[in-house]
């Protein structure tokens, strides 16, 4: 059977630090440790042997991490760790609150950032809970394939995913055939995927410190997500589409006649009113490092109103545009409700660490079989994610306790708002 010591992950964090290998020796010590704190979450002496058995799997050198070659692997039998993930009489949310309180120990911060994402896996057929035609954010285009909605957590000490729900498309939340193969629970009704973000924000926001909540624009389009954590004082930094209407609230218009109101300016599209503010209104941020050095980026802000989904005009928002400096520069445009008093340089630097659920993704693909599971049913996969999600924590400790150099603050340069230990200001004006 091979040992944690051959997985690459282990090799990769040898080759970023100057620690011996014989320090590394202790990371199948710290695992045993590390399991030992979610077994009481398992009901059964056997369900902890299995979900023993799963995490080591998962952490071992296997090239795909699904329950058979996991058997194979422990020299054990197949059927019991399929029944064990596929349906076995377990409580994800048990699990999944104890991460969180690891996670809150050892890298929570009154600074933290939630981050909101979907992430779609291609499946072949129909057979699975919740397939079906639908945008796959990872291939970029419409395709066959399951739809979870993640969650995120960081801090200038580290990363981890802290929640995970499976999109049920409204297609298949109707039809009963469907619900009844795949066993999806009674109460589980359809729910948009910013709804489902906004539970998994309600439901860990009182576990984990934090001061933002951040998102691509699949949530930030939706006036109601953004209504909604307005009203659960959550701060938000999220991308809004390209097209997004705004009225822009330092542009008043004088009065129709003598004596009457100002009138409020046309409605404009949010890329054509950025391209059109002078150069010596952004100003110029180094935000973290990025595969070939630090990432620059040039932002502006202005408040704003947005219509919301009936075309009514709302609340006033802070619009910020964010441009990285490159030879071709993606732009990303912001709405929040930060205060005044909140730095620019704290919107660019929350909106910034939404990277680091891609990377979280990726190690999770790559390292822990994320996406590497045959189940079919609503309770298989969100027990194959929950294992998931503890043992890409348990890489993400893994780090911290041998130092990988990549470790540290990834905020942006100039924001004591952002980070507490974060390095000295550099913005300037264009």
């Amino acid at each position: 059977m091979s040992t944690i010591l051959e997985h690459p992950e282990a090799q990769t964090l040898l080759e970023q630090t100057d620690v011996a290998p014989e320090t590394v020796n202790s990371c199948s010590r710290r695992l045993t440790a590390f399991i030992q704190r979610y077994l009481s979450c398992f009901y059964r002496t056997e369900q902890r042997d299995h979900a023993d058995t799963i995490l080591r799997g998962k952490l071992s050198g296997l090239q795909r991490k699904t329950t058979e070659p996991i058997a194979t692997q422990a020299q054990e039998k197949r059927r019991p760790l399929q029944l064990f993930v596929g349906a076995g009489q377990w409580s994800d949310d048990a699990v999944t609150t104890e991460l969180r309180r690891h996670v809150q120990a050892e890298i929570g911060t009154p600074q933290g950032v939630l981050i909101l994402d979907p992430s779609g896996v291609a499946k072949k057929g129909t057979q699975s809970c919740g397939v079906q035609r639908q945008w796959c954010g990872n291939l970029g285009k419409k395709e066959n394939c399951q739809v979870g909605v993640f969650l995120g957590y960081a801090t200038p000490r580290g990363k981890a995913l802290v929640a995970a729900r499976l999109f049920l498309p409204e297609k298949r939340a109707q039809d009963q055939q469907h619900r009844t193969k795949t066993y999806v629970p009674k109460d589980v009704t359809y729910q948009e995927k910013w709804r489902i973000g906004l539970d998994l924000v309600r439901g860990v926001g009182p576990d984990l410190s934090h001061a933002w909540v951040v998102g691509d624009d699949e949530f930030g389009r939706a006036s109601e997500l953004r209504a909604w954590l307005r009203f659960d004082k959550q701060r938000y930094a999220l991308d809004v589409p390209c097209n997004t209407l705004i009225r822009d609230l330092s542009q008043r218009r004088p009065a129709r006649r003598p004596g009457g109101p100002e009138r409020l300016p046309e409605w404009e599209n949010v890329a054509a009113w950025a391209n059109r503010q002078p150069k010596k209104r952004w100003r110029y941020f180094t935000i973290r490092n990025g595969e070939k050095g630090p990432l620059r980026v040039k932002a502006l802000q202005q408040w704003v109103q947005t219509k919301d989904e009936d075309g009514c005009p709302g609340p006033r928002e802070r619009l910020v545009v964010i441009q990285s400096v490159e030879k071709n520069p993606r732009t990303w445009y912001v709405l929040s409700n930060a205060s005044k008093d909140i730095a620019l340089a704290a919107i660019v630097g929350a909106h910034g660490e939404r990277h680091r659920i891609e990377e979280l993704f990726e190690e999770g693909k790559q390292e822990v079989g994320l996406a590497h599971y045959e189940v079919r049913s609503w309770t298989g996969w969100h027990h194959h994610m929950t294992l998931t999600l503890l043992a890409l924590w348990f890489l993400q400790l893994e780090r911290l306790q041998l130092g990988e150099k990549k470790s540290g603050p990834d905020g942006v340069v100039d924001s004591p708002d952002f980070h507490d230990v974060a390095p000295a200001a550099t913005a300037q004006r264009a």
